[in-house]
């Protein structure tokens, strides 16, 4: 996935409107935070409307102001995903989970204008999971919800944390405080929501940032294990090998 621009918390005047033709294969996703005109049809605070580009684009403010969270994106190679989503397009979705997703548009805003090594990578781990979350509301869903759904929010802010800290020594011990639940409740939930347990994702941001390092800059093998959070060589080896299939050094002249 690919940001183009992107607006957080964004405020406009009473006699705002906005109006594009819309291109093809490129997205606009606008969540509005207060009522909504489009068209000729009012909406209610926390809309969240995904334009696929096949359609015009007009929509204005119907209170004094009108708060709003937009990204313009496109798939960047990636259409299957947007397909296997499932999303209603150029449609009001009703969202069961506004604040999560604003609270993600931020992130991402905030991750589109740092100067970060993974900044892409991570730009794409976000987009994905907020256009999953969002395709949840374009299915008809069965009365029982899974027992994961209540956590869903502090999981994911979670995962992006192991992510950006690959240094820190991450256990299940520290990573169950972190979201206040119990050891054995917080494995079963987390393999729930992620298809893979915390500690495998411990290992992937691990690996993930040892690929960046070696890739960017000429920091030995050592200070490399060193700034991933191993504490011996020989087994950030071991494992990047495992995972990655070469060993770092091999990584290194190929890519």
């Amino acid at each position: 996935m690919n940001i183009r621009s992107i607006g957080w918390n964004c405020i406009y005047n009473r006699d705002y409107s906005y109006r594009s033709a819309g291109e093809r294969d490129v997205y606009f996703l606008l969540l509005s935070r207060t009522n909504l005109r489009i068209g000729n049809d009012i909406f209610p605070k926390n809309t969240l409307v995904i334009y696929d580009g096949s359609c015009e684009i007009v929509y204005s403010a119907e209170e004094e102001f009108l708060v709003c969270d937009w990204i313009v994106f496109d798939a960047d190679g990636d259409s299957e995903f947007i397909d296997i989503a499932e999303l209603s397009f150029n449609e009001p979705i009703l969202h069961t989970d506004i604040d999560f997703i604003s609270r993600l548009i931020r992130n991402l805003t905030a991750e589109f204008y740092s100067v970060s090594g993974r900044r892409m990578k991570m730009i794409d781990l976000m987009m994905k999971t907020l256009l999953m979350k969002a395709s949840e509301s374009c299915m008809r869903r069965e009365p029982v919800q899974s027992a994961a759904e209540p956590y869903y929010g502090r999981l994911m802010e979670l995962r992006e944390k192991i992510y950006r800290n690959p240094q820190m020594k991450w256990n299940v011990d520290t990573m169950a405080a972190d979201v206040s639940m119990s050891r054995s409740y917080f494995q079963h939930i987390y393999r729930e929501i992620f298809g893979v347990s915390c500690m495998t994702d411990v290992i992937s941001g691990k690996i993930e940032k040892a690929k960046e390092i070696l890739s960017e800059t000429g920091c030995t093998v050592s200070q490399v294990s060193a700034m991933c959070g191993y504490d011996n060589d020989e087994h950030f080896m071991r494992q990047f090998k495992k995972i990655v299939g070469v060993t770092p050094t091999q990584y290194r002249k190929k890519n």
